[in-house]
Formats: structure tokens, C-alpha cells, sequence
């Protein structure tokens, strides 16, 4: 990887800190060759002080938008006050959130965490000992379904059941334990479940890294009535979905699917600090206890705070209301373009992505180089797709500002051979 040389008009002050995290940092990933150091809302500044719309934003981490003041504000009054205490002893901060989440999704119990995939990690242990020791699965027997395409994080249990090579190539042995079915197959997902040792059924409502893959209607409620039947239980990854990005506060609730296990992340912090949460009803919940599972940082008074704030403002300013209906413009422009080089547009919300039709392999990477240079931030994933997902505060004529971006941008693929 060598992202300098993608973009030979790099100022030196960005070629500088591009040179450094080539130097010194591991190269796991593969960043377009910006360099930013503000945020505000939608935009983002780089070092040369140019300013971009954000429709990444952190993988739906800043669904409130970047900086959003009140959350900011909460981060700082708090951490003035107490940043961490460890769960050893109580703050006054812990009883208070879990309150405010556990009203705000109706569930018995949270567990706080902090990065998303220990939150995928969390759910998945409590649904192993709910397994064991209510379901009645024999010991070291219990196994969870997955789907095909899912992404769910990169800890060596998650990638255990990933079907992408570049997350678990050579980084074998796997954990065992996974089932993995095809995503939006509920007849498959039937006959998984006839065995009796399965504890549970782990999904995404809609497949994030795989493209915005967005199941067929009537998919999440037949599998979670299905679940159901089979005494298995329903985990619903919402780390990217849920907050308001697809125009519910869950993507489940497009279907009116209540998740026997709930996770959440990204957004839960409004994009401050990393803040995760598993939520279930007393009878999983308290299946975990004292002791057999934690986090130093683990609902800390700092992620509770900030937590509290970033849900709050996400309900107070309508951002789900904006998703919803922003979303639906933002599909529509796009097809409207009627690009040969779009060849589908999905999404809900404003999750979406275009799959780009071109004969090289290459050209969803041009086409976000292509977007920078314009003015808007995107990044292609599974090669051919591109993200455009930005904070839930936008506003419809910045919306249409995206899409003369697009339509601008999309000329660079006429150069392409």
C-alpha cells in the first residue's frame, strides 16, 4: 500500500503526516489520501484547511454529526469531573444510564462496553450461557448461527465465522461453534434450526460491509418468529444500523422485530469515544455473573455521560425523522442520474450505496478519488460498492449538493479502460 502516490498533487504538509503513518504505524488499512483535522456537522476540514462532506461518517459513528456541541459539551463537563473508576467500585453516572437506555429500547438489563465487536464478543457469551443454562444445551455443545457476507468485527472469535479471507486468512485455529447460513434465506435459516443445540441466530438487519445489503421485506420478522419456534434466540448486530441511520431508531423496527439480544455501538457515542451496549431481559441477562465477564472501561462515567448526550440529541433534533425521509430523496437523485456506471442503488435510510458497473476492477477506487477531489468523502468496500452515508443532520440542499458531486465525479470513469 502506498497512498502517497496515488495523489501526486499532495500538499507537503499532507504528504508529511501520509509519510509518517506509512513509516510507523501497521498497515492494516487503506485510507484515501486526505489528511483532516477539524469536524463539524457534515464537513470535515483537511491540514490545508479544504473542507469535504463526510458521507462515511466513521462507518455511522457520527450519526449526530461531527462535534455536535451539546455532546461535546457533555464530554468535557464530565471529564473535568471523572473519566473512570473501573467497575470495582460504583459511580453515580452507571445506575443513571443504564435507566436512560434500558427506557429508551424497553429491555430488563444493558451491559456496557466499548468497542463494537466487544459488544458482538458480550452477546455472544450471554447467548451461549443462556444456552446452556436454559435452553438445557449440553455442555460445549452450544452453536450460533451467522450469515454469509456478515461482518461483525475482527477479534480471532468474530472472524471465526467471517466468510471474507481477507478477515480471517492465516489466522487460524478458529473458534468453533458457528453455523453459517446465506444471508436473506429464510428456508436455510429453517434448517439450521432444527438442530437442537443451536442457541441463537446472530445478523445484521442490513449487511454494512457487504455493499448495503438489504434483505427482502418480511426477512427479519419471519427469522425472528422462526427463532422463536426453535427456542433459539434473536441477536440483532445494530452497531452500524441502529441510532436513527436507516429511519428507525433500530432497522429492526421497520419490521416491528424486538431482538431477544440487542447490540449497539458506533453512533451510542455520537463518534466521541468508543462506547458500546448489550441489551436483554433479566432472564438472559442474569444468566452472567460477578466475574465472568467485564471491562475496565466498561460503562465508565465518561461513556455514560456522553452516551446519555448523543441519544438524547439524536431524539430532540428529529435526525431519525431526517434519515427517513433525506434517505429516500437521496436514492432517488441518485437513480435519476440514469449513470451507465451505477448499476443499482440501495438502501434505507441514509444507509445507502451505489454498485458501480465498470469493466475495470479498479474503478469504485477512482471514483472516491475522483469524489475527494470534488468536495465529498467515500470510500468503496467488496470492491465495486460505495458507502454514501453521511451524518443525520444533513440537509436537503445538501443532499442535492452530494449528488451534483456524484454526477460530476462519475466523468472520471469515462477514462477508465
Amino acid at each position: 500500500m502506498n497512498a502517497i502516490s496515488l495523489s501526486p498533487t499532495l500538499s507537503d504538509l499532507s504528504r508529511h503526516y501520509l509519510e509518517l503513518e506509512e513509516k510507523y504505524g501497521a498497515h492494516n488499512y487503506h485510507p484515501l489520501p486526505v489528511v483532516l483535522d477539524r469536524g463539524s456537522g457534515i464537513h470535515v476540514w483537511d491540514v490545508d484547511g479544504r473542507r469535504y462532506i463526510d458521507c462515511l461518517s466513521g462507518y455511522s459513528a457520527v450519526n449526530q454529526g461531527h462535534c455536535h456541541p451539546k455532546i461535546i459539551h457533555a464530554l468535557v463537563q464530565q471529564a473535568e469531573k471523572l473519566t473512570l473508576t473501573s467497575r470495582a467500585f460504583h459511580s453515580d453516572l452507571l445506575g443513571e444510564y443504564a435507566r436512560y437506555i434500558t427506557g429508551i429500547f424497553q429491555y430488563d438489563k444493558v451491559l456496557p462496553m466499548n468497542t463494537g465487536v466487544e459488544a458482538v464478543e458480550t452477546a455472544i457469551k450471554l447467548c451461549r450461557r443462556w444456552g446452556y443454562q436454559v435452553k438445557g444445551i449440553p455442555e460445549n455443545k452450544a452453536k450460533i448461527i451467522v450469515c454469509a457476507e456478515n461482518f461483525h468485527g475482527r477479534t480471532s472469535t468474530v472472524i471465526s465465522f467471517s466468510t471474507d479471507p481477507d478477515s480471517n486468512r492465516q489466522f487460524g485455529p478458529y473458534m468453533p461453534g458457528f453455523v453459517v447460513v446465506p444471508y436473506n434465506d429464510t428456508q436455510a435459516l429453517l434448517e439450521a434450526l432444527q438442530d437442537p443445540d443451536i442457541a441463537g441466530f446472530l445478523v445484521e438487519p442490513i449487511q454494512g460491509e457487504a455493499g448495503v445489503v438489504v434483505p427482502d421485506e418480511g426477512y427479519l420478522h419471519r427469522a425472528w418468529q422462526l427463532c422463536r419456534e426453535a427456542n433459539a434466540l434473536f441477536i440483532a448486530d445494530e452497531i452500524q444500523t441502529g441510532l436513527g441511520r436507516t429511519g428507525h431508531m433500530l432497522a429492526c423496527d421497520h419490521e416491528h422485530v424486538r431482538p431477544d439480544i440487542l447490540i449497539l455501538g458506533k453512533a451510542l457515542s455520537g463518534g466521541v469515544l468508543p462506547v458500546s451496549a448489550v441489551l436483554a431481559d433479566d432472564p438472559i441477562m442474569l444468566t452472567i455473573r460477578p466475574g465472568e465477564h467485564g471491562s475496565t472501561y466498561g460503562g465508565n462515567p465518561l461513556g455514560c455521560r456522553v452516551a446519555i448526550a448523543a441519544v438524547t440529541v439524536l431524539q430532540e433534533e428529529k435526525m431519525t425523522e431526517n434519515a427517513l425521509h433525506l434517505g429516500e430523496l437521496f436514492r432517488e437523485e441518485l437513480r435519476k442520474l440514469n449513470s451507465p456506471y451505477i448499476r443499482l442503488v440501495r438502501g434505507k435510510g441514509l444507509l445507502n450505496a451505489i454498485v458501480i458497473n465498470h469493466p475495470n476492477h479498479g474503478a469504485a477506487w477512482e471514483l472516491c478519488l475522483a469524489l475527494k477531489d470534488n468536495g465529498l468523502l467515500a470510500k468503496p468496500t467488496h470492491g465495486d460498492k460505495i458507502r454514501l452515508a453521511p451524518p443525520l443532520v444533513i440537509t436537503r440542499k445538501e443532499v442535492m449538493e452530494c449528488i451534483d458531486i456524484v454526477k460530476h465525479s462519475l466523468q472520471v470513469l469515462d477514462q477508465l479502460s
